[in-house]
């Protein structure tokens, strides 16, 4: 039987519930334990698909065509395995399953309360990973802070599991923040304390305390917690901020978080942690050789979650090249004609990111067309490549009247135009064309040397599409579509084989970067900026006086 760790959080959001969780499970994995990771959410929505981005960050989609919490993405970059729909249950879908049943008869004219039914529900999908006894160890992040009204529900669901499972097969991990007052010089354990209470009183008691402060715990203050939240001192864990995420892993093991669960576990069947390839990468990332400067050009840049997935697979694409990517913010809705040279000259390339919705879009076009004239290696995202191909159509084809329907339907070149079988769609959430599909690509492309592969699956998330009708035209023009979907013709790459390094793609590669599995779009990409860089280096007057000359 799997055992189960489940991860709260308290005092404020935040805190990196979703790190500590994967840093965990990394352990547990490099010991030679099978790990899966789920996260609850606590909010009503049925999942984050209707999110704006500035509510929620970004919406992460599994390979099955699930919209997911940001936070499987952490699993996922972490573990280097799928997470699946089974890994991100909201309050909504387990009320909307409850309700289901209550429409069908199931409960037998019963009044559905929300215990014991709503708690039901969710222990069932909280086992639900561990019962066909793939997985070793379950974890379960719970989202929110413990206190929030919207949260209890799960609270009180781990505390049944807690009371209903041997007692070696639950544990709870409980992340507080441990605050240094500077006009005091203190640590202050006050707010882990009270936090730990406000749990206490649920009925579920924390076994083990991960402490999130910046500056170190002694063995006094250590103590204090101990005996005031009632765990043993060795359960109370230092997680000090880090300089990347990717170390936490690795502090997390110097305070042996993962032996201490072992052994409240009671699991014996582990070896030593295997973490070479996870310090390669680390030795990389912290140790680069040069420096590339790439500029992301999108509309939700406010808030950095909105494009996490893009951010990370920059990370892994960069150790990989062993450059330090500096990624440079810039809001397609400020780009205009007379200032984009000003705003983009000094970057090493362009990455034009997803989005939807009409604002920011000519800015975006704008952007294209520099890096296109200027030969900057450029890569678009969805939303990106398809500003390359309104771009590539108004200003190299003299179709002054290019766009996507979703952003004017009256256009009289829809070069984007919604697919087929969404026009009938009402519904918003879910209905997307979403997950992995098969693209086949073009021998002898830019894409094709990228995958080093003719057959690839990567995982979408639109619902417009290239303009078949448009595709002789474009071909002939000079722009490639080089990857297509082997059933239905939808374009999926688009390049520019005169260019340095021009693609687009109408899916998300991001979302299957990994720290072990890089995304090979990103790491061609960083590469094509690093030449550029170099290219630009040796055309600078090595001094003054040649300068002068």
């Amino acid at each position: 039987m799997a055992k189960y760790i489940f991860v709260t959080g308290g005092v404020t959001s935040s805190l990196g519930k979703g790190i500590i969780a994967a840093s965990l499970a990394k352990l547990l994995q490099a010991r030679g334990l099978s790990v899966t990771i789920q996260k609850f959410d606590p909010y009503i929505n049925v999942d984050p698909g209707t999110l704006n981005p500035y509510e929620h960050g970004e919406c992460y989609v599994t390979e099955d065509g699930a919209e997911t919490d940001l936070d499987l993405g952490h699993y996922e970059r972490f573990l280097n395995i799928y997470s699946s729909q089974a890994n991100n249950v909201t309050t909504g879908r387990i009320y909307q399953t409850v309700i289901n049943k209550e429409r069908a008869g199931d409960f037998l004219g019963k009044t559905v309360q929300v215990v014991p039914h709503i708690t039901d529900e969710i222990k069932r999908r909280m086992l639900l990973l561990g019962e066909d006894g793939k997985f070793d160890v379950v974890l379960t992040e719970i989202g929110g802070t413990v206190g929030d009204i919207e949260s209890l529900p799960f609270i009180e669901a781990v505390r049944q599991l807690q009371w209903e499972l041997p007692e070696e097969d639950v544990m709870v991990v409980h992340l507080t923040l441990i605050p240094y007052l500077k006009a005091a010089k203190e640590l202050k354990t006050k707010p882990t304390q009270h936090s730990v209470k406000m749990l206490s009183e649920t009925g579920v008691h924390p076994d083990i305390l991960v402490c999130r402060t910046e500056e170190p715990l002694n063995n006094d203050i250590k103590r204090k917690i101990a005996l005031f939240c009632n765990v043993k001192q060795e359960a109370v864990i230092e997680a000090m901020d880090a300089s990347t995420i990717y170390e936490v892993p690795l502090l997390m093991l110097r305070e042996k978080l993962d032996l201490i669960c072992l052994r409240k576990m009671k699991i014996t069947n582990y070896g030593e942690p295997n973490l070479d390839k996870w310090k390669g990468f680390l030795d990389k990332l912290k140790y680069p050789k040069s420096k590339v400067t790439i500029g992301l050009i999108g509309k939700y840049i406010e808030l950095q979650d909105a494009y996490k997935s893009i951010l990370e697979s920059f990370v892994h694409a960069g150790a990989v090249n062993e450059v330090k990517v500096q990624v440079v913010n810039v809001h397609s809705e400020f780009i205009t004609d007379e200032n984009v040279s000003e705003k983009l000259q000094g970057l090493d390339g362009l990455l034009v990111a997803p989005g939807f919705g009409n604002r920011g879009i000519e800015g975006k076009i704008i952007a294209v067309k520099y890096a296109r004239v200027h030969g900057m290696p450029f890569f678009g995202i969805c939303l990106g490549m398809q500003m390359a191909v309104i771009e590539f159509g108004r200003n190299v084809m003299g179709l002054t009247d290019a766009h996507s329907t979703e952003m004017d339907k009256r256009t009289t070149a829809p070069v984007i135009n919604m697919m087929e079988e969404q026009k009938k769609i009402k519904m918003m959430g879910g209905t997307m064309r979403l997950g992995a599909y098969p693209c086949e690509i073009e021998s002898g492309s830019l894409a094709h040397q990228v995958y080093g592969a003719t057959e690839i699956t990567e995982r979408h998330r639109h619902r417009y599409e290239f303009n078949n009708d448009y595709l002789e035209q474009y071909q002939a023009a000079g722009m490639l579509a080089s990857g297509k979907n082997p059933e239905t013709g939808l374009v999926e790459i688009i390049e520019l084989p005169n260019h340095p390094f021009f693609i687009g793609v109408q899916y998300h590669p991001e979302l299957k970067s990994t720290v072990e599995s890089p995304a090979p779009l990103f790491v061609g990409f960083i590469d094509a900026a690093k030449k550029y860089n170099d290219k630009k280096s040796n055309q600078k007057p090595s001094s003054k006086q040649d300068a002068l000359i």
